[in-house]
């Protein structure tokens, strides 16, 4: 009798890669969206106001602090692949 090896990942061991994946995302995701006000035209006025801009940029760099925080408690060195599924 041929064993057979199973077709898809484990669950914890998917989720655990694709929590990888979205940390390696972030800093990508980060730079976008610290960018995204260079594209940013200035309004009615020929000035560009930058208070909208720095208000912008801390909320976005807040973000994506939680973001990491979220991210982090997942990304545990100790929690590796063990093999042992419930």
């Amino acid at each position: 009798m041929v064993r057979r090896v199973p077709l898809f990942l484990k669950r914890r061991s998917y989720r655990r890669r694709r929590l990888r994946d979205a940390a390696r995302l972030l800093p990508i995701f980060g730079a976008f969206f610290f960018l995204l006000p260079v594209l940013w035209s200035p309004g009615s006025s020929p000035a560009h106001d930058t208070a909208p801009d720095g208000v912008y940029l801390f909320v976005v760099w807040l973000l994506l602090i939680l973001a990491a925080a979220a991210l982090a408690p997942g990304l545990d060195s100790a929690a590796d692949d063990d093999g042992s599924e419930s």
